[in-house]
């Protein structure tokens, strides 16, 4: 008896510790997706997942999921702080997003939402199809979101917005650089119920968007340097009143109805340039700040106003 029960104990132990290691090997730093792939693998880099929602549940908050080659990896919803890397070696990952969103990120139903850091780098996020893509990139929940490298367009459907950042919770991050947007109704949204959400955007170009290249609404916050809006109806919608605002470094806005809007709120602007324009600025109850360094050539450069000229000697 007694040998009998020694068996059985060592067999339960035997089980948990293989549990333990199949948990603990579903749950890697680095995991991996291919065109090839399947979801069935532990998304090792010689047997890899086939999309990113495969993936996520095999990787480790904190960790990161790369492409390996080529191929349309699907829309994810990502609910833990990570990585995910299309890469530049053997190809672009991309996800097709026809009649839904690209990326989701929301981490309102964990034990800590409002904390996870994501970010996306070297994608192609891609909302054709019969029925064109809702959104490239929601952020719902979260402390950061980061977009490196990637291009955004096809959203012509419901919202439109390339980049979606909708909140209820205080003081969150945007970052994007490298990127483009196009072919969207508005290029990046910004808003939040509480507080602020503030974006840095570096080297970013917004192009050939229906309604506006960024809506900056109730909360929103965005510095943008090096960046470019062509070709959509106002380049920068400032909505919010006075909690929100722009400060533009280095920007070239062209084509558009107006170039930017500024309700309610202080905004900011030097070595800039509004040319070809409906209108360049337009005050509808705000102000802009400028340098001594700006170039406006427009239909008309200044409407509601005029702008409050700060330059130095």
């Amino acid at each position: 008896m007694n040998k009998f029960r020694f068996t059985i104990k060592t067999l339960a132990i035997a089980i948990f510790m293989f549990a333990f290691a199949s948990m603990a090997q579903a749950q890697a730093t680095r995991t991996w997706v291919s065109g090839v792939g399947d979801d069935v693998n532990p998304c090792s880099r010689t047997a890899p997942c086939k999309t990113f929602a495969g993936a996520i549940s095999k990787t480790a908050a904190g960790g990161e999921i790369d492409a390996l080659d080529p191929g349309g990896f699907g829309a994810v919803t990502i609910t833990k702080s990570m990585t995910i890397d299309g890469t530049t070696g053997q190809g672009f990952g991309s996800i097709l997003a026809s009649g839904t969103n690209g990326v989701i990120v929301n981490d309102s139903l964990s034990g800590s939402p409002g904390t996870i850091i994501v970010t996306l780098r070297n994608l192609s996020i891609n909302g054709a199809g019969t029925t064109p893509g809702s959104n490239g990139i929601r952020f719902i929940s979260g402390r950061t979101v980061n977009v490196q490298g990637c291009d955004i367009f096809g959203f012509l459907s419901g919202t439109g917005f390339g980049i979606d950042v909708s909140l209820t919770l205080t003081d969150k991050n945007l970052f994007v650089k490298n990127t483009n947007i196009f072919n969207c109704i508005t290029g990046i949204r910004m808003t939040t119920t509480t507080g602020f959400v503030t974006g840095i955007l570096e080297n970013v170009r917004i192009q050939s968007t229906t309604t506006s290249g960024i809506a900056l609404q109730a909360g929103g916050f965005a510095t943008i340097k090096d960046g470019s809006i062509s070709k959509t109806g106002t380049g920068i919608n400032i909505t919010g009143g006075a909690n929100s605002g722009v400060s533009l470094i280095n920007c070239f806005i062209t084509g558009t109805t107006t170039g930017v809007a500024v309700g309610g709120s202080t905004s900011r602007m030097s070595h800039s340039s509004l040319v070809s324009n409906g209108t360049g600025v337009s005050l509808v109850g705000g102000a802009m700040r400028t340098g001594c360094d700006n170039f406006l050539d427009n239909t008309t450069n200044v409407s509601g106003g005029g702008l409050t000229n700060n330059c130095v000697q």
